[in-house]
């Protein structure tokens, strides 16, 4: 990963990453996302917010808004794409069938109850 940025110049440094998907009702969305990570949200900072940490550092933020809900897409890299299907459907949610991207990526997307598009990818590395 390069430095970038001019010499001398200070660069950002970033603790956490927060990926935000609007949702129009946050009860029904505690319950959907549950079901896609597997468990209930780690941290519930406001009533409009709930929160899931993914890796250390970085996390998906499920945020109440109605203007909003429904835009969202979420990629998220998997290590067994197949297993976690599986998973998916054994919880009630409904993946798609898996498509061949380029480069061995794998693909399968579903949906909340927004219509916010979550893909599970399969097959990602850093460099191509």
């Amino acid at each position: 990963m390069s430095s970038g940025g001019a010499p001398g110049q200070h660069r950002m440094s970033i603790q956490h990453l927060l990926a935000v998907v609007p949702v129009s009702d946050i009860a029904v969305s505690r319950k959907w996302y549950a079901s896609l990570f597997g468990r209930t949200e780690d941290n519930n900072p406001m009533p409009t917010l709930i929160e899931w940490q993914v890796l250390p550092g970085a996390w998906v933020q499920v945020f109440h808004d109605e203007d909003r809900a429904g835009s969202g897409l979420l990629n998220l890299a998997v290590d067994d794409l197949e297993a976690h299907r599986a998973a998916l459907r054994e919880r009630g949610l409904d993946p798609g069938e898996i498509a061949d991207a380029d480069k061995g990526v794998r693909l399968s997307a579903l949906a909340d109850p927004d219509g916010n598009a979550i893909t599970l990818i399969g097959g990602f590395r850093v460099d191509y």
